[in-house]
């Protein structure tokens, strides 16, 4: 490991699930400005829902989801009538809208809704939107409340893909993170869901976790593998205690240094490669017969709030307390409290909290960040023609790539096409961040802080 190397993974920089990314979001984007949105949705525009729960039996000390805590049923009933309520409430401003391509349900632990509400909901949704033939409906768990009888509801309500948030398996480093979950708790929610017909499976896995080491995210790796997900998620360890208070329960003295840090996640996708999966953008692997794998291969990957994504609808809808949705226009983001969000449906009223409608500069540089994010490619040229401006708009951007150019991470052919190296892969957020127009005032601003490049 170079010291190069070291110095450009300590960098902070956004993840880029969105762009611009949302602490530049306001509250000049109301209910009304979302609803004359949704009204302008015609049959071409394909949709994606998103619905979020924001309920865990518990939470973890590593956790950044938007969650709280609840053990008892009832609120969590109340919640999806709720939500039932918001989707009516969405679908009246919809006119002519085009089929639902994907569902995500994500938390939080979705699946603590009981189970005749999500039967309610999923119900509802079918009555509400037509879906496409090829809809991908797709659910986040909690392996420690994953049973036959939720696996079977899941299938029979159309679940067809399921991520499992597994972190890791070490037996230390569950306690230190708040989340005991031995192995075979895992093969057993795993099998349940196997044996319910769900076959598309996704794991998710941390590094940078207290604790870990070389060999303990090894290990985690290894029972990763022999349990044969189709899909894993490699993400590193955001701490952010000053963002997310619970996080002060880690012993700071055992998270890994960067160095450390930087070999735990090489460790893990050198050995994710060896045995067979295909390296998908920052942090993915896939099966090689896995759709995401496929998406790679066809050029269709896509990156949203989701992280990576074979998401192909065109107009991402959110539903649930502080979800985000992004239209054509620009983005919308739901208020985060329960009840106030409650009281806004209740009121017949979207409840929209703040968004940020998109210039056409912003759809530019959205798509070349995408682009670098999913393909490690962006043909600059072929993106300012699509938006009718020249290469030339962009030449501080390019010029904030010498750096990286320099060191090997990153080449600018000629014909001002951007290629992300081998090498440059891990940094590749720091080659979106060069056309991240508003990343040098963002603190001064909006006071975001953000996460390790690596």
């Amino acid at each position: 490991m170079t010291d190069t190397a070291l110095t450009y993974a300590m960098r902070t920089v956004p993840r880029y699930t969105s762009y611009p990314t949302a602490p530049h979001f306001h509250g000049g984007i109301t209910d009304e400005v979302y609803a004359g949105w949704l009204e302008k949705l015609g049959p071409t525009d394909t949709l994606s829902l998103y619905l979020h729960v924001p309920y865990c039996r518990e939470i973890c000390h590593y956790c950044g989801c938007h969650t709280k805590a609840s053990r008892q049923e009832a609120p969590l009933a109340a919640y999806a009538q709720t939500l039932g309520q918001e989707l009516e409430l969405i679908a009246g401003h919809l006119t002519s809208p085009g089929p639902v391509k994907h569902i995500h349900w994500g938390g939080g632990t979705p699946s603590l809704l009981p189970e005749d509400s999500l039967r309610d909901l999923a119900g509802l949704m079918r009555v509400l939107f037509d879906f496409a033939p090829d809809l991908e409906h797709a659910i986040e768990l909690d392996p420690r409340v994953v049973g036959a009888s939720l696996a079977h509801t899941l299938a029979e309500i159309g679940v067809n893909r399921a991520s499992l948030g597994v972190q890791d398996f070490d037996p230390e480093v569950q306690k230190a993170i708040g989340r005991l979950q031995p192995y075979e708790i895992v093969a057993q929610a795993t099998a349940h869901l196997r044996d319910a017909g769900l076959d598309n499976l996704n794991f998710d896995l941390m590094y940078g976790l207290p604790a870990q080491t070389a060999d303990t995210i090894r290990d985690t790796v290894a029972k990763t593998i022999d349990l044969n997900p189709g899909r894993v998620a490699l993400f590193g360890y955001a701490h952010v205690p000053w963002m997310k208070k619970h996080q002060k329960l880690i012993d700071e003295t055992l998270l890994p240094s960067p160095a450390e840090r930087l070999e735990l996640a090489e460790v893990a996708r050198r050995d994710l490669i060896d045995a067979g999966y295909v390296a998908i953008g920052l942090d993915h692997f896939a099966r090689e017969d896995d759709s995401m794998a496929i998406a790679v291969r066809n050029g269709d990957l896509r990156r949203n709030f989701q992280g990576y994504t074979t998401d192909q609808g065109e107009q991402l809808i959110g539903a649930g307390v502080s979800s985000i949705g992004r239209l054509t226009q620009g983005y919308v983001q739901n208020i985060p409290d329960v009840g106030h969000w409650r009281r806004a449906i209740l009121g017949g009223k979207l409840p929209v909290a703040r968004g940020m409608a998109l210039s056409k500069d912003d759809l530019l540089r959205g798509r070349i960040i995408e682009q670098l994010m999913t393909d490690y490619r962006c043909d600059l040229q072929a993106v300012c023609r699509s938006y009718g401006v020249g290469v030339a708009s962009l030449a501080d951007s390019v010029a904030a790539l010498d750096e990286l150019i320099a060191d090997g991470l990153v080449s600018l052919e000629e014909n001002d096409v951007i290629q992300i190296t081998h090498a440059g892969q891990p940094y590749v957020r720091l080659a979106a961040a060069a056309f991240d127009a508003y990343l040098a005032d963002s603190h001064a601003k909006t006071g975001a802080r953000h996460s390790m490049a690596v």
